[in-house]
């Protein structure tokens, strides 16, 4: 189990959104940008790569979940 400091998971909840965006950026928006049709399996890769990376956040973020030893 990873164990995680107070400042360690700040950073984490800061810095994930991020990646969350750039996922679904690249994998689902930047496809609009190139002359090759549009792929669905990677539009819905993207998607749930951004939805994965919140609910991650979510997690991190959430009071009263994680052990005091973390």
């Amino acid at each position: 189990m990873l164990r995680l400091k107070p400042r360690q998971r700040a950073v984490l909840i800061e810095e994930v959104p991020g990646a969350a965006n750039l996922a679904a950026g690249s994998m689902f928006f930047g496809q609009f940008l190139t002359d090759r049709p549009f792929s669905v399996v990677l539009g819905v890769a993207g998607i749930t790569a951004w939805i994965a990376l919140w609910v991650l956040t979510l997690l991190l973020a959430q009071e009263g979940q994680w052990p005091d030893s973390m």
